[in-house]
């Protein structure tokens, strides 16, 4: 008698998406969503996968994190911000 093991499912992303997926994070220019992402793996492997699944994989399996700035509003005042700066800095040393 044979102990039976079952299948699993296959991998949404395979191994040469993966390889593509983590060289394109290590580029300087990486994505800025998740989305993108999706979006990429459409496009140059033609894979329909969900975000969350995307979000799993490059989150937690591959320990990336999209590096992306927040965008800044465009009323702030420079001279202002680099004031607060020059001060916060004086203030942290302390």
């Amino acid at each position: 008698m044979s102990i039976k093991k079952a299948p699993g499912a296959e991998r949404k992303i395979h191994d040469v998406a993966i390889a593509a997926l983590k060289e394109e994070l290590k580029t300087g220019k990486g994505f800025s969503s998740y989305g993108a992402i999706v979006e990429w793996l459409k496009q140059e492997h033609g894979l329909n996968i969900e975000y969350a699944t995307v979000y799993s994989w490059v989150r937690y399996r591959l320990g990336a994190k999209l590096k992306v700035p927040r965008p800044q509003s465009h009323k702030q005042d420079e001279k202002l911000v680099s004031e607060f700066k020059k001060n916060s800095e004086l203030f942290s040393s302390v």
